[in-house]
């Protein structure tokens, strides 16, 4: 398409910034609870956003690679950028500012979101340019199904599995296997090895949503709105028997945040590409320059904790209680308001890079 899907950037550039916002509050003690995970099983808002990334991955490898010949190019194209995605992931797990910059190697995450990035757009592009939306939708079946069977099913060292937090839970039996101290928690990770399966569906059924958007199809918007109310409902019944998931990116977990994901980009295409509408720019600034953005505020997040300043306390803590605690700000309010300062500058860097036309292609 010649004309650019203005919705598809703005989603993509919102997505980024409550990605900044949710990862930098001015103190993990005191977090409005919409803005914190859900502690295991359920959602809250914050744990639609990274589904929301992988979703719009998948839409924009239909504006990228739609009509592309699977051939050599096209395979090399597409390894790098996964390899690139995966790297700079590897470096932020393992940098530290202290000679040799590098953590000790037992203390290095492995997996990560960038790393989940990586390989959810490699094997979605892939999938992508050498099948047709019918074959697509049987494999992203057969994911969903197919973990919910593995999950739930197979007996793991002769015991029942479990969606708990436990041993004998498939996702993190896997992850401690492979990854032992390498993960962000003991027992498990929320971007582990298994669970990156059914993660690879979230990024198919964002393809599904750019297929309709590059179609002739009249009202779009009802199209989206509608497979999204669809995914949500029925995410919601598989529910009960499949719990709603983040850590282990439950089936379940999958059609809800790719439902809302439908919804939300279905208002905000009615309002931005059918009616016309002007507002939002600054996020399709971020959404030119989303993964650059991202990398940025990670890495600028942990100076700001390893630089230490005054009594030994970090940047970000000095910063943080020197302006943002004050007597009159309820402890929430302080750290929502640090957060909105950090989101704030990458928005501004994201403005000066679009306008000054530099778009930085990871």
């Amino acid at each position: 398409m010649k004309e650019r899907i203005i919705s598809v950037d703005l989603f993509r550039g919102l997505t980024i910034a409550l990605m900044i916002l949710v990862n930098t509050p001015g103190t993990w003690s005191n977090v409005y609870a919409p803005l914190l995970h859900a502690s295991w099983h359920g959602y809250t808002p914050t744990d639609l956003v990274f589904p929301f990334f992988l979703f719009i991955v998948g839409t924009s490898i239909v504006f990228a690679y739609n009509n592309k010949t699977p051939n050599s190019g096209t395979y090399k194209k597409i390894l790098v950028r996964s390899l690139k995605l995966i790297g700079l992931g590897l470096f932020l797990g393992s940098f530290t500012i202290y000679f040799p910059f590098f953590k000790n190697f037992a203390d290095i995450r492995f997996p990560g979101v960038l790393q989940r990035i990586g390989v959810v757009f490699f094997f979605a592009s892939l999938l992508f340019i050498n099948f047709n939306w019918k074959t697509l939708l049987g494999i992203c079946i057969a994911i969903l199904l197919g973990y919910w069977i593995w999950m739930g099913f197979i007996p793991l060292n002769g015991e029942a599995p479990t969606f708990e937090r436990a041993p004998n839970n498939w996702a993190n039996y896997i992850d401690v296997k492979v990854f032992g101290s390498h993960s962000y928690k003991a027992d498990y990770d929320p971007e582990g090895l298994l669970s990156t399966l059914p993660a690879i569906a979230s990024s198919l059924l964002g393809i599904f949503t750019g297929l309709i958007l590059i179609s002739q199809k009249r009202k779009k918007e009802i199209l989206l709105a509608g497979m999204g109310i669809s995914f949500v409902v029925l995410g919601h019944l598989w529910d009960w028997i499949f719990p709603i998931n983040k850590a282990l990116w439950t089936s379940s977990f999958v059609l809800v945040t790719a439902g809302w994901a439908n919804i939300v980009l279905a208002i905000v295409y009615y309002l931005t590409d059918v009616k016309g509408l002007k507002f939002g720019s600054i996020f399709k600034y971020v959404g030119a320059n989303a993964i650059t953005i991202y990398f940025l505020s990670s890495f600028i997040t942990k100076l700001f904790i390893y630089i230490k300043v005054g009594n030994g306390i970090s940047l970000h803590e000095w910063l943080f209680k020197s302006i943002y605690v004050q007597d009159f700000f309820v402890p929430e309010l302080s750290s929502l308001l640090y957060g909105l300062t950090v989101v704030s500058f990458y928005l501004l860097l994201a403005y000066v890079l679009y306008k000054r036309k530099i778009f930085i292609k990871v």
